[in-house]
């Protein structure tokens, strides 16, 4: 059985990488892949907490199918505002998206 310890960092480098994605890229695309990245590192932990403490109880699976949900919203969302941003302006570059110019 592999350990809970390895669950962790495993999630905490997913976490990471996300953070990374977030922080320093300028492409709007990749932002969204760091956010999404994040929100894999939390499942992970659900689903690695779930098996550990309480297996026979589901609701570590339900937590882990409602952040799947979200983030497939969230993705959705996001890539539309991401194209209709570059229909108007033609650059997806985060630092030039100031929906308060027009």
């Amino acid at each position: 059985m592999v350990p809970l310890s390895w669950y962790l960092t495993l999630a905490a480098a997913l976490f990471c990488i996300g953070i990374y994605g977030v922080l320093a890229r300028r492409n709007a695309v990749a932002v969204l892949m760091g956010v999404e990245l994040m929100m894999n590192a939390v499942i992970v932990n659900l689903v690695a907490f779930w098996r550990y403490v309480q297996p026979t109880a589901i609701g570590g699976q339900v937590f882990a199918v409602i952040v799947f949900a979200v983030a497939a919203a969230e993705a959705s969302v996001g890539l539309a505002l991401i194209i209709s941003i570059y229909r108007r302006r033609n650059s997806v570059v985060a630092d030039d998206m100031s929906l308060m110019k027009w």
